[in-house]
């Protein structure tokens, strides 16, 4: 029963991931309708693993147009790297920021408070949805009014990285469809703000792993060293990594062709229309 729970997260975090819909908002959903505690030390990890798989998935399918821009010549990789850098250190600042607020002055009153206490929030992963639904409508008719796109800039950089910042404690907010949506709002061209947006979430899935481990071991009270046990307690996550990946390939490609087809703004709707499921779930369902 497990495995066949794994292989649904898997699909639909495969689906959803890199699509600009948020897939940890879907999953949570799934898992709650599941009867599984999305809070749990154990989900946080599946989740971050369903995010490693389709990292690697990321990867794969970018790999020839990132080769040949970012690393023909010397110069073309400092820049990129350069913009990665000041991108991912605004997300940082900005998450590190809210995670301090959210623990100490939102949850100031819970023991031990965690900001993945907020990740089963449905009111909370619903106004996430609406408003981020909003923000990729906005960027979507922006975008069509736009003649000349421009290049990323290190301020254009800067913006993209506080918006991923302000994604990472809200489940909901969709992270690639809010950064997307921001670089699109700058007037960067629709395949650059993809490509930079999954670079970016390449670069920020390592350290949010090394995260969730420890404090799955720490709740869990395991030691690296109990083989064993460690196998068994990872064999979930490792296995929806796997899964995520194959349906993450998949995604992309339908995430590519509605970019290049101008229906960015159909995610936006989208968005909207699900916050008001997941609410409603919320309110007669009590999820």
């Amino acid at each position: 029963m497990m495995l066949l729970k794994i292989l649904l997260l898997a699909v639909v975090q495969g689906v959803a991931e890199l699509l600009p819909v948020s897939s940890s908002a879907h999953v949570i959903v799934v898992e709650k309708l599941m009867g599984l505690d999305p809070v749990s030390p154990e989900m946080t990890l599946l989740l971050v693993m369903l995010h490693t798989g389709t990292m690697f998935a990321v990867i794969v399918y970018f790999w020839h147009s990132w080769r040949a821009k970012y690393f023909h010549s010397f110069q073309a990789f400092l820049s990129i790297a350069t913009r990665i850098v000041v991108a991912t250190g605004c997300t940082g600042a900005v998450g590190l920021l809210l995670k301090f607020v959210l623990e100490k002055v939102v949850l100031g009153n819970v023991p031990h408070a965690e900001v993945e206490l907020l990740f089963g929030n449905m009111t909370l992963i619903a106004v996430s949805l609406f408003l981020v639904g909003l923000f990729i409508i906005y960027s979507g008719m922006k975008k069509n009014g736009l003649k000349r796109p421009v290049s990323l800039s290190i301020k254009g950089a800067s913006l993209i990285g506080v918006i991923q910042g302000l994604c990472l404690p809200f489940r909901g907010f969709s992270r690639s469809g809010a950064t997307i949506s921001m670089g699109l709002s700058l007037g960067i061209d629709k395949t650059e703000a993809e490509e930079f947006s999954f670079a970016l979430a390449v670069v920020l899935t390592p350290p949010v792993i090394i995260r969730e481990i420890l404090r799955l071991l720490k709740a869990q009270s395991i030691s690296l060293s109990h083989t064993s046990s460690f196998l068994t307690l990872f064999y979930p996550s490792l296995l929806a990594m796997v899964l995520s990946f194959i349906s993450g390939l998949v995604a992309l490609k339908w995430l590519s062709s509605w970019l290049d087809s101008g229906y960015w703004h159909v995610f936006g709707y989208y968005c909207l229309a699900a916050s008001v499921v997941v609410f409603s779930l919320h309110v007669f369902l009590g999820l």
